[in-house]
């Protein structure tokens, strides 16, 4: 035997086998027990982030229990005097809206679909809980709100939507670009027609609906224009917009032609029936064509600012079924002046001065963004919406056809409408109209050649119902 054990010849060679076979497992031990260790270390990481994740993607999903919890909360507000509204006596005493269904929640945003009188509606608010809105700072002082006249209300009001709508006083007198002088003046008007002061309930829930951007932009444009949802009533915080047929971009058509029914054609009897028939779904997307194009002309001309949409997606948009279109989330919808604001900041390269879909360039010697949007309404729809509708790939063997040449070209050509650093806004502004005009005689002629005849009605109003909360 050799020293330290080990044994000489054939049984020493297997003795130094099971030494290093031995040495190994040791090694190997403490290599798996330290993987393990990490291993287990990791997994316990992960599911605890998983688990953060989930409750703070769990805290704002949209479930039916919790949306009747929220207009539960909403009634008991209600019943204790704190908030008022034209929908209140509806919803929590006479039971006239059923709730239908949770739409979906995002970033605190409540959208509820519900029947009213029998009329499905959306009902919306910015935030869940009405207290979770700033209170009118004038409510603080005891019975002030009784001293308040029509007048005051006015006043405080007006201002509130100016900020909201990133409108100066200055900027609303201004004249040119547009046939209404003030939209928040205009507004206003409307709540002068009260004989009497508003209690605490009515200035509580009006201050909570005002520091809702989209609610006073639908608001404030409802009587101006077609283009925009129609605000129908609210209670609290919370105010209920029409029900109309929305797009989606997993539909050829982006809105789903078949759910919608043509009212100018409805009571006209077989004859009616007859011309509905005969229209066809490419026809239908002529005319929804057409109206896009009256919207981005209207938006850009009628108003004091042009109206810039950052957020030009088929969801955002739906359809009346007169096959009007209807801007739907205004949420990224900014008129001139708050729109420059937002351009308006530093920049290394053209990349930072995206806004959503709204775009200007960098000033590389200044470092600085310029303030005008480079790129338009209606260059952003013929990118998004008209080149997926005009496709070769959609149109088949119509493909070929002259004028659907032409209108692809058309439609090419006004997706690369783009304004240069140098490009004067007046020569910017001509050739966008050109390209306007274009697709209008285009469609217009595909329309005449298609056959289609009959002119639609307007949206669903509530038949006996007026919006009156708060008189606005």
């Amino acid at each position: 035997m050799l020293p330290g054990g080990l044994v000489s010849g054939g049984g020493g060679r297997g003795g130094g086998l099971c030494l290093l076979r031995w040495l190994g497992l040791r090694l190997w031990s403490r290599r798996g027990t330290l993987v393990f260790a990490l291993l287990w270390f990791g997994s316990w990481l992960f599911l605890n982030g998983l688990v953060l994740v989930h409750r703070s993607i769990l805290s704002d999903y949209c479930t039916d229990d919790k949306s009747k919890r929220i207009l539960q909360r909403l009634c008991l507000d209600f019943g204790e005097g704190s908030v008022t509204g034209d929908m209140c006596e509806d919803l929590c005493v006479l039971g006239l809206i059923e709730y239908k269904r949770c739409l979906y929640y995002e970033n605190g945003k409540k959208v509820i679909e519900a029947r009213w009188r029998g009329n499905p509606v959306i009902l919306k608010s910015k935030l869940e809980n009405f207290s979770s809105y700033e209170p009118l700072g004038i409510l603080d002082y005891q019975d002030t709100a009784e001293e308040l006249s029509p007048l005051d209300v006015v006043f405080y009001a007006t201002l509130e939507v100016r900020n909201s709508l990133g409108l100066a006083e200055e900027d609303e007198d201004e004249e040119g670009g547009g046939n209404n002088s003030s939209l928040a003046r205009f507004w206003g008007k409307k709540l002068k027609n009260r004989d009497k002061s508003y209690s605490r309930a009515e200035l509580a829930s009006l201050w909570s609906l005002l520091q809702q951007e989209e609610y006073t932009f639908l608001r404030v444009l409802q009587d101006l224009s077609p283009h925009v949802a129609k605000v129908l009533g609210s209670c609290g915080h919370f105010y209920a917009v029409e029900y109309l047929s929305a797009g989606h971009a997993w539909d050829q058509n982006i809105f789903s032609l078949e759910e919608v029914v043509v009212s100018g054609l409805q009571g006209q009897g077989q004859a009616g029936q007859g011309a509905r028939g005969r229209w066809t779904a490419r026809e239908m997307v002529h005319r929804i064509a057409l109206s896009f194009l009256d919207m981005v002309w209207h938006f850009d001309n009628d108003f004091t600012h042009k109206l810039h949409l950052c957020d030009i997606k088929p969801e955002n948009f739906a359809i009346r079924k007169d096959l009007t279109v209807v801007a739907i989330d205004v949420d990224m919808a900014f008129f001139e002046p708050k729109m420059r604001d937002i351009l308006d900041q530093n920049c290394s390269s053209d990349d930072d001065c995206n806004f959503f879909d709204c775009s200007s360039r960098c000033n590389l010697n200044k470092r600085r963004c310029s303030p005008r949007r480079r790129n338009s309404n209606l260059q952003v729809i013929c990118e998004k919406i008209f080149r997926p509708w005009f496709s070769p790939t959609l149109l088949g063997a119509k493909a070929g056809l002259p004028l659907q040449v032409e209108l692809q070209r058309a439609v090419q050509e006004c997706s690369e409408t783009v304004g240069g650093v140098e490009q004067r806004e007046d020569d910017e502004t001509g050739q966008s109209r050109g390209v306007h005009q274009r697709l209008l005689k285009i469609l217009t002629r595909l329309l005449q050649e298609g056959g289609a005849s009959g002119e639609g009605g307007g949206a669903w109003e509530g038949k006996g119902h007026i919006h009156t909360a708060l008189n606005f």
